[in-house]
């Protein structure tokens, strides 16, 4: 029944999501199939951005976390509310932007603004490493999900293949729109399951209610529901916490398909009542939370201590097998959704900001083929991500969003300083990925910032060093102005 259940959900989707995608759009061309034409209202804009709340990463790897670490779980509360209270005054410009310049892609934004195609070439190259990192998510819980329903006799290797082809199947067709169709039908169910876990939650470990759920993981870990948490050696201390949420709220906008589902809008009002409405959606983190912290109580233990495995365990030994088939279904939503998004913004990035300044005369048909076939490749290298990959969802996640942070700098210098140039934001770039990534880098900001999140970190070095190379680049021209 299990499996039944999760392949009806999923196969229903895709069937109702292509079909949804054909009626509005034939999808010939890469601004239908990228962008959906232009046109999204409130509603489906709505959706396409809950997907980015509601996804794997939300629900399996925050309730994972809370289950091993506890109060660290609260990221979740603090970015998302952030991140929208960022996007209320970003988003608009970057959709005014994309409207104006007619950009279906990040890079087209980077190119056009500073005016250099060279930087929207790195700045696409930059941002499809971020994306494939950010895929791993879901093609990681994809795969536990697939074993869960499949059974163990499925080998990681295998069910990672699965997953990968299972999303780009997803995606092929319709593009924008058919993830749009889907997004809707994972938040309808995933509220259902939320509220449907929450309420028996109590029942299955022993508690009395919701709230003596809370009481009594308290009682058994003392310590849980404030930070350090359970783990205090891995170092998910108030200061982790603070600059994390932080990173998380700058760098949200700043993903590639984030732009794209901004260019989407039909409108500058839907973005704003998005933005106004999001943060209700942080709400739910209060469940999801609840649910790792059942886990706890009962017991749970995820094969080899798998993190993101927490919830799944917990429901499969507890609840029966509609039940579960309800979490799989609609888990599998979460990570198609995103991820079909995902690999079609580096599909059109790489198409439009790689391959077409090589191939200029690239007719807009062969565009949309490289952007399909290229797909396949950067679901092929989040495949190899994902094998033998021990991190929790929310590792990945975080590792994720400091990779495109270091496009922040250049996207609000954008719009806040008409002086910032190409040659400041690519040493930015530049100086940003060696604070990130260098070993001697990261042992100086442990001792020098213990605590902090080291994506926060290598951001503030990129928006430095690039306001220094404007600064420095500009100096000339400021001074002939001003005479």
């Amino acid at each position: 029944m299990t499996l039944a259940l999760t392949l009806g959900i999923v196969l229903a989707t895709m069937i109702g999501a292509m079909l949804y995608g054909h009626q509005k759009s034939k999808a010939k061309t890469v601004t239908e199939w990228a962008v959906g034409g232009r046109r999204f209202g409130t509603l489906i804009f709505w959706f396409l951005n809950a997907g980015e709340i509601y996804t794997t990463f939300a629900v399996l790897g925050i309730s994972g976390y809370a289950w091993a670490y506890g109060a660290p779980a609260y990221l979740a509360f603090t970015s998302v509310s952030l991140a929208a209270t960022l996007g209320y005054w970003l988003m608009p410009r970057i959709w005014q932007a994309g409207r104006q310049g007619g950009f279906i892609t990040q890079a087209d934004f980077f190119a056009a603004r500073y005016k250099a195609t060279w930087l929207g070439c790195l700045v696409g190259l930059a941002g499809i490493a971020a994306i494939v990192v950010y895929v791993q998510i879901q093609i990681t819980a994809l795969s536990l999900i697939l074993r869960l329903t499949l059974g163990t006799e499925v080998s990681v290797t295998a069910a990672a293949i699965i997953a990968a082809g299972i999303m780009l199947a997803f995606v092929y067709v319709a593009g924008l729109r058919s993830a749009a169709f889907a997004a809707g039908v994972k938040d309808v169910l995933m509220i259902v399951l939320v509220v449907g876990l929450s309420a028996t939650v109590a029942g299955k470990v022993g508690a009395s209610s919701i709230l003596d759920v809370f009481a009594r993981v308290q009682d058994q870990h003392p310590g849980i529901g404030v930070f350090p948490g359970l783990v205090p050696e891995a170092g998910l201390t108030v200061t982790w916490m603070m600059t994390a949420a932080l990173n998380v709220a700058l760098g949200t906008w700043i993903f590639p398909h984030m732009f794209q589902l901004c260019y989407a809008a039909g409108s500058r009002k839907a973005i704003r009542r998005n933005a106004v409405l999001q943060p209700i959606y942080s709400l739910s983190f209060f469940f999801i939370i609840l649910l790792g912290f059942g886990a706890l109580l009962a017991g749970v233990s995820p094969p080899g201590g798998d993190v993101n495995a927490a919830l799944l365990q917990f429901v499969s030994d507890a609840y029966p097998a509609w039940m579960i088939g309800l979490l799989a279904g609609t888990a599998c939503l979460l990570a198609l959704v995103p991820g079909s998004v995902l690999l079609l913004t580096a599909g059109s990035i790489f198409s439009r900001n790689v391959v077409i300044p090589l191939k200029p005369d690239l007719s807009d048909r062969a565009s949309l083929l490289v952007s399909r076939l290229s797909m396949v490749g950067f679901a092929a290298v989040a495949v190899w991500l994902t094998i033998g990959a021990t991190s929790s969802l929310v590792e990945i996640g975080l590792a994720a969003y400091a990779a495109i942070g270091m496009l922040a700098p250049g996207v609000f210098l954008a719009f806040l300083w008409p002086r910032a140039n190409a040659i400041g934001v690519a040493a930015g770039i530049g100086a940003g990925y060696a604070a990130l990534l260098l070993p001697s880098a990261q042992s100086l900001w442990a001792a020098l910032l213990p605590g902090w999140d080291r994506g926060l970190v290598a951001m503030g070095v990129n928006a430095f060093v690039a306001i220094i190379a404007v600064l420095l680049t500009t100096w000339g021209r400021a001074e002939e102005g001003g005479r």
